[in-house]
């Protein structure tokens, strides 16, 4: 017999998706693997003016998951705002005994028959949140221009030899390689439990999923970006939300020569990132934060906030704070003409760097703790 109280609810914000919402919810409805009962939708629509209402309601008798839809009108109403709204229906619905997980896609959005359960994989295995990987339509990818596509291949090239250097230098046992950085809203999956700990989604207009999963981190929640966890977007140059895919497209097509994403800095600056961050990590967990200043003095921090920094309880916190005032740690992105260059250092240093690594991270070291929210309410 179906649970009448699911435990895994996916949560949607929605903005004139007339054309392309039926494809997003019967992908949704072909998810494979799970028991009859546990999975439930929540469509968050929001200043639609399609059409888009009308044609879910005239989906809904053809779905088999439960689904709760509500469609307001807010002249304020931007990404992040929608997206919270939407996820706090699904904590909401799942209700504070039962635990459960939150997931999050776009509407224009289609997500494997697996998705939910690749998901609910990584949070089983001790993940407190998932993020995955996106890919475009691949037939609205063929509609842009190549050189896109080559400025693509590129950036990714790059960004994998630079995570996988990252990942051994500061390597994260809740997150090991291979894995990859990517942050987007349209594949987020985590638990109930972390997201109302961190007081939800952010209610920000831009980089809300990039905001949230850098507080889940911060607060010391494990984060695992599974690189097995993949949904396809849509490759339009007009989007729903600022800032979001559309315009990332729209704004290389029209600007080729425009910066790359800050991580996307040069070989040597981030390997002495990586390296800083393994220090600090290091200086935390054995207490000698506080009693030494040689580490705020080499990346230039203020006696203030060095004092600051390392009376924070949590090591996310220490690094994240330390990088965000020290000046010798500000994010430097490259171009894209840089980019092949600094992929073939990238991959020539890589090779020291994998065997000087296996020789360090030998000692094996047990994992913090998972965090525990004390006197926390739902958002």
């Amino acid at each position: 017999m179906p649970s009448a109280v699911p435990n895994t609810v996916i949560a949607i914000p929605v903005r004139n998706e007339a054309e392309r919402i039926e494809a997003c919810l019967r992908a949704i409805d072909a998810q494979t693997g799970l028991a009859p009962g546990s999975l439930a939708l929540v469509l968050f629509l929001n200043n639609c003016t399609d059409g888009t209402e009308a044609i879910v309601e005239a989906l809904r008798p053809s779905l088999s998951l439960p689904m709760r839809v509500s469609h307001v009108t807010y002249a304020q109403a931007h990404a992040g705002w929608a997206r919270r709204e939407a996820m706090n229906a699904a904590v909401d619905w799942i209700g504070a005994a039962s635990g459960g997980a939150i997931l999050s896609t776009d509407a224009d959005s289609r997500v494997p028959p697996d998705w939910v359960l690749r998901n609910l994989a990584a949070l089983r295995a001790g993940a407190d949140a998932v993020a995955g990987r996106i890919e475009l339509d691949a037939d609205e990818a063929a509609l842009l221009p190549p050189s896109l596509h080559e400025r693509g291949r590129l950036e990714d090239a790059y960004s994998a030899v630079l995570t996988e250097i990252e990942a051994r230098i500061d390597p994260d046992p809740h997150d090991p390689w291979p894995c990859h950085r990517t942050t987007i809203g349209a594949t987020l999956a985590v638990t109930r439990e972390a997201y109302v700990a961190v007081g939800g989604m952010p209610a920000i207009a831009l980089g809300e999923d990039g905001a949230f999963v850098a507080a889940l981190l911060r607060q010391g929640y494990h984060v695992r970006h599974a690189p097995e966890v993949v949904v396809t977007v849509s490759g339009r140059l007009v989007g729903r939300a600022p800032g979001g895919v559309a315009d990332t497209i729209r704004a290389r097509c029209e600007k080729p020569e425009s910066l790359c994403d800050a991580r996307l800095e040069a070989v040597p600056h981030a390997v002495f990132r990586y390296l800083c961050r393994r220090h600090l990590r290091r200086l935390h967990g054995e207490g000698r934060l506080k009693g030494t200043r040689g580490w705020a003095r080499f990346l230039k921090i203020s006696e203030t906030d060095a004092v600051r920094i390392a009376a924070l309880p949590l090591p996310g916190l220490a690094v994240a704070e330390a990088e965000r005032v020290s000046p010798r740690l500000v994010y430097r992105p490259l171009g894209p003409f840089e980019l092949a260059h600094h992929t073939r250092l990238a991959r020539l240093a890589l090779v020291p760097i994998r065997a000087l690594t296996r020789i360090a991270n030998r000692r094996v070291t047990t994992p913090p703790p998972r965090p525990v929210a004390v006197g926390l309410e739902a958002p």
